[in-house]
C-alpha cells in the first residue's frame, strides 16, 4: 500500500515497520528538527532521532532544517543525496544551528 510521504498514515506505517525491524542501531544522541514545506497536507514539523522519523519537534535538538517537501521525499524515501546537495547549494534548504549534525545523519 502506498501512503503520502509524512501523512499520518505514512507515520503509522513507518512506526509499524520500525517495530518489526527492531533496533536499527541509529545514533541515540542524534536529534534534528525539520520543517518540511509545501507538502500536499501543508507544512509539517518533524524530527529525526536515532535515525528514525517522528512527528513534531523534539526538545534539545541542536539543528533545525527547513526543506521543501519534494526534496525531503526524494532524499529520504529514494535515497537521492544529489537532490539534497543541489537544493542546499541553491538555497532551498536552510540550516539553523549545528551543521555537523546534518552531515552525520
Amino acid at each position: 500500500m502506498s501512503y503520502t510521504f509524512l501523512s499520518d498514515d505514512w507515520f503509522g506505517a513507518a512506526r509499524k515497520l520500525r517495530a518489526e525491524a527492531g533496533d536499527l542501531g541509529g545514533d541515540p544522541d542524534l536529534k534534528i528538527n525539520a520543517l518540511v514545506t509545501g507538502g500536499p497536507d501543508g507544512d509539517k514539523e518533524v524530527h529525526i532521532t536515532a535515525g528514525a522519523f517522528g512527528q513534531g519537534l523534539v526538545d534539545g535538538a541542536p539543528t533545525k532544517l527547513t526543506v521543501p517537501f519534494d526534496v525531503a521525499k526524494s532524499t529520504f524515501t529514494e535515497g537521492n543525496q544529489q537532490a539534497a546537495m543541489q537544493a542546499f547549494m541553491s538555497g532551498q534548504i536552510k540550516i539553523e544551528g549545528d551543521m555537523t549534525k546534518i552531515m552525520a545523519a
